[in-house]
């Protein structure tokens, strides 16, 4: 168990490094929450997509376990690249913090929801599934990203995706939370631009971590 802690706590921190960098599965979220149309059920299909995706690439590359150290390194080596060069536009958002009209950063994709009108179940439903299954960044930083970082951890990736689908968990309940209690307080530049520089903080020091393990 005092192994499988840190394991499990560094899947955590770099599941919720990546959820929480500004994209359209955020973004939804927070227009969903903003305007209290089905805020639980979108969080939950999020979850369970996220952990089904994390769940793909951590027992899928698994299996890669048996091939050379080299290619392994190379791997791990590309993921830790990923973050760094994900983190340098988390900071770049953090030094020059851009918003639209709304209070929302003015890069964000607009979403189905039109201001003022409604959505039902059905159409919630789909929105949640489509801006998760069909964005290419959400396959990249679950499947590809997390699965490739925990070939890291040898015989506990399992841990390590464990701890990355508790982030996943962690981050859209506290957005949810979030959004629908504070609403449009959370539309600050401010807010933002501290989430940015925490994000990028996150991925340099998992970067890091990953290029020391393979020296």
């Amino acid at each position: 168990m005092t192994l499988a802690f840190p394991t499990f706590t560094a899947g955590l921190v770099l599941s919720m490094s990546l959820i929480m960098a500004i994209g359209p599965q955020n973004a939804h979220v927070l227009r969903m929450g903003l305007t209290r149309q089905h805020v639980w059920l979108t969080i939950a299909i999020c979850m369970v997509s996220d952990m089904v995706l994390i769940g793909l690439g951590v027992l899928g590359l698994a299996q890669l376990g048996g091939l050379s150290d080299k290619l392994m390194g190379a791997l791990v080596g590309a993921g830790a690249l990923f973050l760094v060069v994900y983190g340098w536009q988390a900071f770049q958002r953090f030094l020059k913090p851009v918003a639209s009209s709304a209070g929302l950063p003015g890069d964000l994709p607009e979403t189905p929801l039109a201001a003022g009108s409604t959505m039902s179940r059905k159409q919630a439903v789909l929105s949640a599934l489509a801006f998760t299954w069909l964005n290419p960044h959400a396959w990249i930083d679950t499947a590809v990203l997390i699965g490739t970082a925990s070939l890291a951890y040898g015989s506990e990736s399992t841990v390590f995706g464990m701890g990355a689908a508790a982030g996943s968990v962690v981050w859209f309940s506290v957005l949810g939370v979030a959004t629908f209690w504070l609403g449009r307080r959370l539309n600050s530049v401010v807010v933002w631009r501290a989430l940015d520089g925490l994000v990028a903080l996150m991925m340099w020091g998992t970067a890091a971590f990953l290029v020391k393990g393979l020296v």
